[in-house]
């Protein structure tokens, strides 16, 4: 079985979640300052990159960290260029620790407009394609965010994740699709409405056969999103956390049958640069755990 077969079936049949490990340079700042490494820790892009990057080493080489549990995680393209343990991070994850990779593509929100940010342009996108390929990168992932029950922008994110998706797919990849809704958007039930209707009708108009992913905001409706799960072109749903604490992301993941986890915040919340290990991979395990047995369900 080919690498890239060996991963569509973890994906597909193996129960677990996605670790999303992919801050970049706009939201690095702050997950280190939550792990306890201030801004004066820093000087530069660089030193604080090298920060983060000690920061997902830990993550990731930890003994609660395997493919167990865990079917894949999304890197930063930083991180695709570092190591883990000495070896490229994207075959460290795959061969020592049967996790699937994936690579954010984006490059950040464009300024707020009829109610959502699209992406901002992706310049360079079929090179970093090819170099995620040559990596046994198994998909990639790409967010935009919709703050209100706008219906045109709504439908202008959808058609951008689509178009770029289709781009993707073309190279062998598997897109996340991820359109996120902010949990604080006032009328966010509305905005799911909306958003549902054009995923749908986005999926049923795909070329050709490969399958997609969609990484969704926890909805508040349960199994909002089960026609979304059950269409022909669909690998997996995955939930994000979107600033809601772990107990509150996993009590509303457990609504939702056969939707799994892609948590950031709800996955590194309470690991800090001052725990020796044990406490590290004690915290991190039981993270770990709680998020697995909800996305369990």
């Amino acid at each position: 079985m080919s690498v890239l077969a060996a991963q569509l079936d973890k994906v597909k049949h193996s129960n677990g979640f996605i670790a999303a490990l992919d801050q970049s340079g706009g939201s690095t700042p702050k997950a280190l300052k939550l792990y306890g490494v201030s801004e004066d820790s820093y000087s530069n892009d660089e030193e604080m990159f090298d920060q983060v990057h000690q920061m997902r080493t830990r993550i990731v080489t930890s003994p609660a960290f395997t493919g167990e549990r865990i079917l894949g995680a999304i890197l930063f393209e930083n991180t695709l260029d570092r190591q883990f343990e000495g070896k490229s991070s994207s075959h460290y994850l795959w061969q020592d620790k049967n996790v699937v990779p994936f690579l954010k593509v984006d490059k950040g929100l464009a300024d707020e407009a009829n109610g959502v940010q699209l992406m901002k342009p992706i310049p360079g996108l079929d090179a970093l394609l090819d170099k995620a390929l040559s990596q046994n990168v198994f998909g990639t992932k790409m967010r935009s965010v919709i703050k209100s029950a706008n219906a045109g922008g709504i439908a202008a994110i959808v058609a951008q994740q689509f178009e770029i998706g289709q781009q993707i797919l073309a190279k062998g990849l598997t897109p996340i699709i991820e359109p996120e809704v902010d949990i604080n958007a006032p009328d966010k039930s509305e905005a799911e409405a909306i958003l549902r209707d054009e995923l749908l009708a986005h999926l049923d108009k795909l070329s050709g056969d490969a399958p997609v992913m969609f990484k969704l905001t926890l909805p508040e409706e349960a199994n909002f999103y089960k026609a979304c799960q059950d269409h022909a072109r669909m690998l997996r749903v995955v939930a994000l956390s979107g600033g809601y604490s772990i107990d509150e992301a996993n009590r509303r993941l457990a609504q939702n049958n056969g939707m799994i986890a892609s948590f950031s915040r709800a996955l590194t919340g309470g690991l800090s640069a001052e725990q020796n290990d044990d406490q590290f991979n004690n915290m991190l395990d039981q993270s770990i755990g709680s998020i697995f047995a909800a996305s369990g369900t």
